[in-house]
């Protein structure tokens, strides 16, 4: 079983909004075209990628296992402990005392963690194997430059 990361203390965040200036118009991924509105917003980070501040942390990622679901090595994942965990969500887990992000499959009584790379294992608990979610992810944080 492959450990992605230690799970680190939570830290409770802070209450201030991390507001950054966000322009009314998108940006195109194809073809270029004119600024059709020049109206900046301040977008408010926190409130963006955090639901439940008490019960959200943030934990950077080590590994390609989860590679098809976008989610790369450094990349930094935001976890909410107050989502109960359902079929299909991408969640943070403990497996015998190994921490691991994998996609959750809950069908017929079984449960079995996924990985988004066929290189990797799914994880299967074996009877007397201890299985315990620690949150559900919320959001994934890519950074290109460093």
């Amino acid at each position: 079983m492959n450990s992605v990361f230690e799970f680190p203390e939570p830290t409770v965040l802070d209450d201030a909004p991390l507001e950054l200036p966000m322009p009314a118009a998108s940006v195109r991924a194809g073809f270029p075209s004119p600024a059709e509105d020049y109206q900046v917003n301040r977008l408010d980070l926190s409130q963006l990628l955090i639901k439940h501040q008490q019960a959200t942390y943030m934990l950077r990622v080590a590994g390609a296992s989860m590679r098809e679901a976008g989610i790369d090595d450094g990349d930094i994942l935001v976890v909410d402990r107050a989502i109960k965990p359902q079929h299909g969500h991408i969640v943070v887990a403990v497996v015998d005392g190994e921490f691991t992000v994998k996609q959750l499959h809950q069908r017929a009584g079984k449960v079995l963690l996924k990985a988004a790379n066929p290189t990797y294992p799914d994880i299967v608990p074996k009877d007397g194997q201890t299985l315990e979610v620690w949150g559900v992810v919320t959001s994934c944080i890519k950074r290109f430059v460093i």
